[in-house]
C-alpha cells in the first residue's frame, strides 16, 4: 500500500437485518421472555446484526435499559446495530450506549415490499399488518398505455382522425434460483437473498440454508433451512431425505431436538405454513 493509496473508503450498502420489537419496557420481563425464545434455538442467531424497533413503547414513559439488554443479546449471540422508531428520549439513551438510528422510512426498491413480521418476545410469530416483501401474488406491474396518432395529410378539418392505443403486457414477477451442487459443510452458512435455492447435495448436521423464497433439498437434510426470511409465509421447503435439526418459514419454527417424528424422518417432506402452524407432510400419498 503506498502513501497515495486510501486508508479507507465509505460506500451505500444493501444489507439485510432482522428486527426485534420490543413492546414492554419492563427489562424483567423482556429478558425472560426472550431467555425462553432464544433457549429453544441457542445457536440461532449466531452474532446476527438486529435492529431494535421501538415502535410499540413510543409512547411509554419508561426508558430502555439499554445498559442491561445488550450486554444479555451479547450473552445469547444476538447484536444490537441500532433502533428504529421509539421517542426522542429512547433514541438519545440509545445513542449513549453506542447504538446507532435507523429512519422510520427508509427508500427502498419499488420491487420490493417490507415485511412486517416480527420476533416476538412473547415466543410466537406476530402476523404482520403491512404487506409482505414477497407477496404470495406475483408481482404485476402496472399496465402502460401509450396513444399513438398517425399523421395526417390533406385532410380536411373537420375530418375525425382514429386513435390507436396499444397497451405494453406486464412482465410476469420471476424469483432467482441460487443452485448448490456441492455438500453444505457443518458450520457453513448459505444466503439465498431474494430468491429460491436448490441444493443437489447433503446439507450436513450444523449447516444452516435460509431463503427468501423456497427451499428445495435434493440429498439429505440435516442441518436447518429458514425459507421465506424475510416474511414470505407463501414460502415452502421440501426435501428428499427430512433428518434435520430446524425447519422454520417466515419465522415460525420447530426444533428437533429428540429428531425428527419417525412418521417422516429419512423421507420426502414437504413444509408449509397453515395460518401461524408449521406442517410437515410425507410426500409419499
Amino acid at each position: 500500500m503506498t502513501s497515495e493509496d486510501p486508508a479507507f473508503k465509505i460506500k451505500t450498502g444493501n444489507l439485510t437485518l432482522l428486527q426485534l420489537h420490543i413492546n414492554t419496557a419492563d427489562m424483567a420481563e423482556l429478558k425472560k421472555q426472550l431467555k425462553q425464545r432464544l433457549s429453544q434455538t441457542p445457536d440461532f442467531f449466531a452474532h446476527t446484526p438486529i435492529v431494535l424497533d421501538l415502535s410499540a413503547i413510543a409512547d411509554n414513559s419508561s426508558e430502555l435499559n439499554f445498559s442491561e439488554l445488550m450486554p444479555f443479546m451479547l450473552k445469547h449471540s444476538m447484536c444490537a446495530a441500532g433502533v428504529v422508531g421509539g421517542s426522542e428520549a429512547q433514541r438519545a439513551a440509545a445513542v449513549k450506549v453506542g447504538l446507532g438510528l435507523f429512519p422510520d422510512g427508509p427508500v427502498r426498491n419499488p420491487l420490493r415490499r417490507e415485511t412486517g413480521d416480527a420476533l416476538s418476545v412473547a415466543g410466537h410469530r406476530e402476523l404482520p399488518v403491512q404487506e409482505k416483501l414477497f407477496s404470495s401474488d406475483p408481482v404485476t406491474p402496472e399496465l402502460t398505455v401509450y396513444s399513438v396518432v398517425p399523421e395526417v395529410k390533406d385532410v380536411a378539418a373537420t375530418q375525425s382522425v382514429d386513435v390507436v392505443a396499444s397497451v405494453v403486457a406486464p412482465v410476469p414477477f420471476v424469483r432467482q434460483t441460487m443452485v448448490i451442487d456441492k455438500p453444505v459443510r457443518t458450520g457453513q452458512r448459505i444466503y439465498a437473498e431474494g430468491a429460491n435455492l436448490v441444493v443437489l447435495a447433503i446439507v450436513n448436521a450444523g449447516a444452516e440454508l435460509i431463503a427468501d423464497g423456497d427451499i428445495h433439498v435434493y440429498a439429505p437434510m440435516r442441518g436447518k433451512a429458514i425459507a421465506g426470511a424475510r416474511g414470505n409465509e407463501a414460502a415452502r421447503i421440501f426435501v428428499q431425505s427430512l433428518e434435520a435439526e430446524l425447519l422454520s418459514i417466515a419465522g415460525c419454527f420447530k426444533v428437533f431436538e429428540e429428531g425428527v417424528p419417525e412418521n417422516v424422518s429419512g423421507k420426502p417432506a414437504h413444509v408449509c405454513l397453515e395460518g401461524s402452524r408449521l406442517v410437515i407432510n410425507s410426500m409419499f400419498y
